[in-house]
Parts: C-alpha cells; sequence; structure tokens
C-alpha cells in the first residue's frame, strides 16, 4: 500500500512537471489567439469537430488522428480548406505535434472568417500521451508517432517515435 501511495504521488508531480514545462513552451512560442482545446474534451463523444493536420505529409503519413484532414504547414493552402470546409461557422480543431504550427495556421483561419477555431494542446504528442488512438496512411492503428525532429521527440512519452534522419528547420 505505501509503495503505491508513493508511486502514484511520483506519477502525478510528474505529470504535473510535465504539464508546466510544455504550458512554458506553447507559452514561448503561442500569442494564445486562437483558443485551446484539450484531448480530453476533444475525445468526448459530444464533440463533433473537423479536424486539420497542420504538420508535413510525411508526419502525417506515420500518424495523425483518426479522419484528420492534412494541410500541412509549408505547404498549407488557405483555398484547400475554403472548397473543402465552405460553412465557416463549423467547428474545426488544428492540430500538429505539439500546438505552435497549429496555432499559426488556425489564425490564417480566423483571419479568413472561420468563427469556430480551435488549437489542440499539446497535440498529437499529447493525444498519444494521453492513451488515445492514431492512425497511419493505410488507416490502421499504429503506436509510431512522427516526432518532428530529435529535439521535439523527449515530448512523446508513449508510442514508438519515429525521428527522420534529415532533421527540419525548427
Amino acid at each position: 500500500m505505501k509503495l503505491t501511495l508513493t508511486f502514484l504521488a511520483l506519477f502525478t508531480v510528474t505529470i504535473g512537471f510535465s504539464q508546466k514545462n510544455l504550458d512554458k513552451l506553447l507559452k514561448k512560442y503561442n500569442t494564445n489567439n486562437v483558443p485551446y482545446i484539450s484531448v480530453e474534451e476533444l475525445a468526448m463523444p459530444k464533440t463533433n469537430a473537423i479536424l486539420l493536420d497542420a504538420r508535413e505529409i510525411e508526419e502525417y503519413n506515420i500518424s495523425h488522428l483518426k479522419n484528420a484532414i492534412y494541410v500541412g504547414y509549408n505547404t498549407f493552402k488557405l483555398e484547400t480548406v475554403l472548397n473543402t470546409i465552405p460553412n465557416k461557422d463549423n467547428a474545426i480543431v488544428v492540430y500538429c505535434s505539439l500546438g505552435i504550427r497549429s496555432e499559426t495556421i488556425a489564425n490564417k483561419l480566423k483571419t479568413a472568417g472561420y468563427t469556430n477555431v480551435k488549437n489542440l494542446y499539446g497535440g498529437i504528442f499529447k493525444w498519444k500521451n494521453t492513451n488515445f488512438n492514431v492512425y497511419n496512411n493505410n488507416k490502421k492503428e499504429t503506436d509510431s508517432v512522427h516526432a518532428f525532429s530529435k529535439a521535439w521527440s523527449k515530448w512523446l512519452k508513449k508510442g514508438i517515435s519515429y525521428v527522420p534522419k534529415v532533421e527540419p528547420n525548427e
């Protein structure tokens, strides 16, 4: 019993520390112009949103959220979203690895008149770390998650981290 309580306390402290570090990282890079949605809220059955993946195609092919639409970051084209989602009042959740690139894309959508856009807090990494499923380009569940780079891979705690051989420009 004592060992269980010690483990539980250590686990709680670790999760809290990790959360604070993620908060600090997102505050450093994001402006908070787009509201966040938590992975837990997004996973709830009542949450009905169109998911947009703001990572690169190599990342999307390795792993993405079920039914997510690839929009990219470096290759993002607003016209593609306008053609795919003409109703600007639809609920949209944009995500990337952690929630940094997705904020940029979500801001572009807001500027274009989309009214119900949210940024997934912690991105696909937090999604996988919370034990939710991800899928590969064959629509099969996978434990692999594209980690963007070796430096960013430290944020992925669960699953298999796929680190590209050629590091992207961060």
